[in-house]
C-alpha cells in the first residue's frame, strides 16, 4: 500500500488535472519533505490546467510554513505573467477563506532574507499580495 506522499507524488505527474489538483493538495502538507519540493514547484507553474496552479498555490498558503510560502515565492519569481494571477488567486483564497492563514507576510519577511534571490524577489511579491488581501 502506497503512503499520503508516495499517491500524491504519483499523482503530481498524471495527465489528468484533476489527480494532479489532487495531488498538490496532498503533497501540500509535505512541504518541509525535500522529495516533494521539486514536484510540488511543477504543479504551481502547471503549464495545461490553471486549477492545478491555483489550488496548490492555496493549499500551501494554508500550510503556512517557511517550506509551503518558500515554494510559492520561488513559484512567483519563474512564473509568467498568467501563471502570476493564479498563484495570486490561490494565495488570496487561502487568504480569505473561512479558515483563514497565519501570517504569511510575516514568513515573507523572514524569505526576504533567502540566500536565493528569486525567493527574495517573489516572497516580496507574495507580501504584497497579503497585505492586499488585509484591506
Amino acid at each position: 500500500m502506497m503512503s499520503g506522499l508516495e499517491a500524491a507524488l504519483t499523482g503530481a505527474s498524471s495527465p489528468s488535472w484533476s489527480e494532479r489538483v489532487r495531488a498538490g493538495r496532498g503533497l501540500a502538507a509535505f512541504a518541509d519533505d525535500p522529495e516533494a519540493a521539486e514536484p510540488l514547484l511543477g504543479l504551481l507553474l502547471d503549464v495545461e490546467d490553471t486549477a492545478v496552479t491555483r489550488q496548490t498555490a492555496e493549499a500551501l498558503a494554508r500550510v503556512g510554513t517557511m517550506a509551503a510560502l518558500r515554494l510559492i515565492a520561488r513559484a512567483v519569481a519563474e512564473a509568467d505573467d498568467h501563471q502570476a494571477d493564479w498563484l495570486q488567486t490561490g494565495v488570496h483564497d487561502a487568504l480569505v477563506g473561512p479558515h483563514g492563514v497565519l501570517d504569511v507576510a510575516t514568513v515573507c519577511g523572514q524569505l526576504a532574507r533567502d540566500p536565493d534571490e528569486a525567493v527574495r524577489r517573489g516572497a516580496a511579491e507574495v507580501s504584497v499580495w497579503a497585505d492586499g488581501a488585509r484591506c
